[in-house]
């Protein structure tokens, strides 16, 4: 069954309401809106091209403010592998910021109703986002960089085994010695943050220990840095481990441990994420997650090009994550007297 019939009209006018077109009614447009959603269907990306009503433009809107954005790493990563391919493709990248999500569907919005993208890459993505069911509802084409939630049909492009990794890293704590293990998370809504925190948690249930979660609402330095202060105040109750979101937590979690007169790895043992180039070369260099957020970018693209009809070569294979042991981790220290 198609769109039309399912509405009970004809395809015309299934062409107007996804070409913003006039001539008709609320509750029509409505009735095929509904019909369109139930069936997961968007208009054909390739029949866009034909009609000439291609804008070569691909939209990432971003909910967070330009300070969050600069200490994360993974996003200029993210952008620059985007970048590598859609630029030898004729595309351009529309990047919007905005500092909250509270006007973000009325971006998507906005961005369709005036023609200014052909397609949306997301990412930051939450639990139960609303942004899957509206692009589908304007019928366009979109798909999502990062592990999808339960049952949501948008196209998607992750670091393989990711999961896997994480379990490895507690593991690999485990092994050491280390029985009391803090995880200090990205936002709680964030679909990243559920799934680690959860193979973390099964992790560590295999060996009879419960992990101690702190989730930070920023994803940011400062954050890290007044929940580690906050974690090793009590000598008597701290963690001898701590797995931080990202790599930028991590490093900022060391110093603080360390401007407290802890040592790393002796007192406290840290594992990051992403694997960012600097925690190759401070000490100790730092235990960490690495998926290749270029490489996941770069697949990603490849992949949106293709949903548009472009005939694209050579997609690359999203990578593999894996836990890359340093000097940041080493044996538990043995409790205080």
């Amino acid at each position: 069954m198609d769109v039309a019939a399912l509405a009970g009209v004809s395809k015309s006018a299934v062409s107007k309401v996804f070409n913003n077109r006039d001539g008709i009614s609320p509750a029509t447009r409505e009735r095929i809106l509904n019909a369109a959603e139930k069936l997961g269907w968007s208009p054909s990306a390739h029949a866009m091209a034909l009609r000439g009503e291609r804008t070569r433009t691909v939209g990432l809107v971003i909910a967070r403010g330009p300070d969050l954005l600069t200490a994360d790493p993974f996003f200029a990563e993210t952008v620059a592998g985007l970048e590598q391919e859609l630029g030898p493709a004729g595309y351009g990248l529309r990047l919007h910021l905005i500092a909250d999500d509270q006007t973000e569907l009325a971006v998507y919005e906005q961005l369709v109703r005036e023609r200014r993208v052909d397609a949306f890459l997301l990412t930051d993505h939450r639990v139960g986002d609303a942004r899957h069911a509206l692009l589908r509802r304007l019928g366009v084409p979109a798909l999502l960089i990062g592990r999808p939630w339960r049952g949501e049909p948008t196209a998607c492009v992750h670091a393989l085994e990711l999961e896997e990794a994480m379990g490895a890293a507690v593991t690999h704590l485990t092994e050491l010695g280390h029985r009391r293990i803090a995880y200090v998370a990205g936002p709680e809504d964030r679909v990243h943050s559920r799934l680690r925190r959860l193979q973390i948690e099964r992790t560590l249930a295999d060996h009879d220990l419960r992990l101690r979660t702190v989730f930070d609402t920023e994803l940011s330095g400062e954050g890290a840095a007044r929940v580690t202060a906050e974690l090793m105040a009590d000598p008597e109750r701290r963690p001898t481990a701590i797995l931080f979101a990202n790599d930028a937590m991590a490093l900022t979690g060391i110093a603080t441990a360390q401007r407290m007169g802890l040592r790393v790895p002796e007192d406290l043992s840290v594992v990051g994420h992403d694997d960012h180039p600097l925690g190759q070369w401070l000490h100790p260099r730092l235990t960490t997650v690495t998926q290749d957020a270029r490489q996941v970018s770069r697949a990603a693209a490849v992949r949106l090009l293709r949903l548009l009809g472009e005939p694209v070569e050579n997609e690359p294979e999203p990578p593999t994550a894996r836990l890359v042991v340093r000097e940041s981790t080493g044996p538990a220290p043995e409790r205080p007297a």
